[in-house]
């Protein structure tokens, strides 16, 4: 989606932001026994320390091997919808280990290698959950909405025509 380095950032930045807030949200919860309301504002202290991570690492590393491997399969002439939904299994199946690796470190009170699988496996089947059907199509229409992209005259026509048809 996005078609610049600057437009690349900010998308980043709301999806860390985003995606991060709501994993902490969920480890949080996960410690206390249940969400509360105390959750979401405690996510807020974790958030300064977190969110910067995952953002270099997702704009350094992990979007750019996501890339080389979901072209290893698909094509970037296949459908949109496609490549963004492989994009976002890949970020998350790159990103979470290293994030519950990096939470472990920070946060868990016993940094042994069996806490971290624990976080990993607890972790991972909420990370894709909520990227697929939350937070990923809410960061895609708060990114369209920014980033207003003007359709030119002939992609207005293919558009109508396939719409009339």
């Amino acid at each position: 989606m996005p078609k610049t380095k600057f437009q690349n950032v900010v998308f980043t930045a709301i999806m860390a932001f985003c995606m991060v807030y709501g994993m902490i949200v969920y480890n949080i919860s996960l410690a206390r026994g249940g969400v509360s309301p105390t959750s979401f504002l405690a996510a807020f202290h974790e958030i300064p320390i977190m969110m910067p991570i995952a953002f270099v690492l997702e704009i350094t590393i992990v979007g750019k091997l996501a890339a080389r491997i979901v072209f290893s399969v698909l094509r970037p002439t296949d459908r949109p919808q496609f490549v963004t939904y492989a994009m976002s299994l890949v970020i998350c199946a790159i990103m979470c280990p290293i994030m519950s690796l990096i939470a472990t470190i920070l946060f868990k009170d016993s940094k042994t290698f069996s806490t971290f699988i624990q976080t990993w496996a607890m972790n991972f089947p909420m990370a894709l959950l909520y990227q697929m059907f939350y937070c990923g199509p809410f960061v895609r229409l708060l990114y369209r909405t920014l980033f207003r992209v003007r359709k030119t005259a002939e992609e207005q026509t293919k558009t109508l025509s396939r719409i009339s048809a």
